[in-house]
Order: structure tokens, then sequence, then C-alpha cells
């Protein structure tokens, strides 16, 4: 069973503190409630209630169930400066049972915030907390709630919905929890953080026919599993020792009875890299060897490609500014400017194609220690990253806009 971490303390939450119960409470009924991708409602509700009570105005239901609130500084001399940031923080939940035993666990059987994005909404409307009770920055903060990151591309659909003609951003920012890392520490990098994520199909063609007669067939599951061993080659032996991919077979589908030998077999599987040069290779390698391997046993293959997000690339000014942040929040030796990439994959990717940012990590360990890999049955939220979440946002936004003598921070 999860043990849920202590709170922080509320003498190092600062301004934040007589909210951080609030914003508890908050994310573990989120937590209870979990809403797959674009059925967000009463996620939507409940922040959208708690940004109503701050007086924030907001947009509801671009990309379906996505919020965008905005809060204008009143620093400038002259008013609000025209420069505008973005920070993103995505709702749903994932179709898991939950296997904790603690009071917030999902009142829902096969749903499950089992990556914390009920944190990350948490984070950000601490963040909007903050910023409303004291807007004495000189920018416009647009804090964007997104639906569908679990596999719905919710950030390309609000995108084309009109996010940004919407809600023009000079930069866009976004936190992810990271159970690798202990809690208090945080990391970011210049460059690809997570990778791209592709799914492909091969249907191999034989000819099907009886199993004691296999002399009159072109049988196609020994054509797939040499395909499968053959595809393995792609990593170890076509890409770069000092580069990043992952090639793997999920699902493998073939035949109806033991006596008889069938017509086609069907592979599933995913490839992942981080640049778009290692992806043409491999989607070039896969081709290859599904053909030929077909051929030299007589069948025929087809790939089918069905794409999915970019990967997450951060910009160099954003990333380093971002870092720079970091080092200011938990200090030197516990913020981490070259954190190791991910070959896991994010929807933030789109948002980073149109715009410059960068995407980080938040430590989601506990006692020092990592936490429970997300996507696990037994993940839960450090609640404690709460009030770091949001006094981190609060300071990148300020910083940001203390450089507005400057194109780029």
């Amino acid at each position: 069973m999860t043990q849920t971490p202590a709170l922080v303390p509320e003498s190092e939450a600062g301004p934040l503190s007589a909210y951080l119960g609030a914003l508890v409470a908050l994310r573990r009924d989120l937590h209870a409630h979990p809403e797959l991708k674009f059925e967000e409602h009463r996620t939507a509700d409940r922040i959208a209630a708690y940004l109503s009570a701050l007086g924030v105005p907001m947009h509801r239901g671009l990309g379906r169930t996505g919020i965008v609130a905005t809060i204008v500084g009143k620093g400038g001399a002259q008013g609000a400066s025209a420069r505008a940031i973005g920070i993103r923080a995505d709702m749903d939940a994932l179709p898991i049972q939950e296997l904790n035993a603690f009071d917030h666990r999902s009142q829902s059987d096969g749903r499950m915030h089992a990556c914390g994005h009920d944190g990350h909404t948490a984070m950000l409307l601490g963040a909007a907390t903050l910023l409303a009770e004291r807007p004495d920055f000189d920018g416009t903060v647009h804090l964007i709630f997104q639906p569908g990151e679990e596999g719905g591309a919710g950030a390309r659909l609000m995108m084309e919905e009109g996010l940004f003609t919407m809600f023009p951003c000079d930069a866009v920012f976004a936190l992810h929890n990271w159970p690798s890392l202990p809690a208090g520490e945080m990391g970011v990098r210049v460059g690809p953080i997570m990778a791209s994520a592709n799914r492909f199909e091969i249907r191999v063609q034989g000819r099907g026919g009886h199993a004691a007669l296999p002399h009159t067939t072109v049988d196609p599951i020994p054509v797939a599993c040499a395909i499968v061993g053959q595809l393995q080659t792609l990593v170890s032996r076509a890409i770069d020792p000092l580069d990043s991919a992952v090639l793997t077979v999920g699902k493998i589908e073939a035949g109806t009875i033991e006596n008889i030998i069938p017509d086609e077999a069907a592979i599933y599987g995913t490839c992942r890299t981080l640049s778009p040069l290692t992806l043409k290779r491999m989607l070039e390698g896969i081709e290859r060897i599904a053909s030929h391997v077909a051929a030299a046993h007589d069948a025929k293959a087809t790939v089918v490609w069905k794409p999915g997000y970019p990967s997450t690339c951060n910009t160099r000014d954003e990333a380093l500014f971002m870092g720079d942040v970091m080092r200011e929040m938990v200090g030197e030796q516990r913020a981490h400017p070259d954190v190791m990439p991910a070959m896991t994959a994010e929807d933030f990717g789109f948002m980073l194609e149109q715009i410059p940012g960068a995407y980080g990590f938040i430590g989601n360990g506990a006692n020092g220690q990592p936490g429970v890999t997300l996507h696990s049955p037994h993940y839960d939220f450090n609640d404690d990253n709460i009030a770091l979440g949001a006094r981190f946002w609060e300071r990148l936004v300020r910083r940001w806009f203390a450089n507005s003598n400057k194109e780029t921070p």
C-alpha cells in the first residue's frame, strides 16, 4: 500500500500556506474521481469553481473540456506589456484499476490518476492563487488546463481550435512529476527531454491451409516471428550506441484454431526516438526488414504507420531559464540542468513545435528515495509538490516578466 507523504510544513509554503489545505483537498478529490481523456467534465467544473472564487477570468471548452485562465499583470508603468506566457497542466486519468487503500483512492473501477495529472492541476491552481493575489508583474499569464494527454493528443486539439491564436504566448512551460527524482529535486535539459512515439502494424500475408499439410501453404506465423526477431537488430546494429531508440513489439495476432494455418498474421509495436533523423532511420528499417524477410519466405508484408506524439524538444533559452529558476527554488545540488531524457512521450511536444518553451521534472519520490513509477496501480502524487510547484510557477512568471526589456530572458 502506498503511504501518502507528509504535507509540506506551512512555514515552507510561504504565502500559499493559507490555501494549502484546500489545494491538497482538491487534489485528493480529483484523485478519488478520475476521468479519462476528453471526459474531464467534473474535473473542469472543480477547476472552474476554484478559479471563479479567485476572480480569474477563463475560457472553457477549448479541446472539448479544456480551460484557459488568464491573469493580466498590473506591474508595468503603463499597465501590462504585450508579453505573454503560457503554463500548462494536464487533467486526464488512465484506464487502470487502482490498488491503493488510502482514503482518497479512486472511486471509479478501471480509472485512476496514475500519472499525477491531479497534482499538476493542483500546482497550477496554486500558482493562480499566488499570481491573482499579487499581480504586480508586467505581462499576461495564460494558465492552460489541458485534457486528453494520455493518448488523446489534447494539446494538438486545443491548438487546432485556436489556443495560441486566441491566447498568444511568447513561450510555454510545463512540469511533470518524476518518481525517479527524490522529492525536492527538479530537472530540465536543452533539447529533447521526452521521445516521440509512433505505433506500427505489420500485416504478413501468406496462404492458409491444413496444419498437416504445411508444404501446400505459406505459413505467416513463422514469417511474423522471423520479422520480430530481425526488428530487434535495428536498435542494436543500425542506431548509434550514443543515440537513443526503443522498438517494442507488444502484440501478435494470428489464427483461429491449432489445426489450421491462417492466411495472415499481424504484428503490433511502438517505435520511440529522441530525434527526427533517428525516427526516419527506424521507420525505413522496419519497412525494409518486414518486406524482405517476408519475401524470403514467399510471403508479403505491409507496414501501416500510426503517427503519435513528436519528441518533446525544449528550446535553448527557455530551458536554460527554467533551469535557473529551479536552482533558485531548490538549490544548486538539487537542480539538474541536464537531466536524463526519457523514452516516454508527451503531447506537450506539439506545443513546443509551434511555441518556444521548456518542459521539466519535479521529483515525486519520498524520504529521499525514488517513488512508485508512473502508470503503476500503486502510484500516488506527492502532495509536498503542490506548494513547491506553485511557488516555482510564480517565480518563473515573475522572473520572466522582470526581463521585459529584453526580447528573450
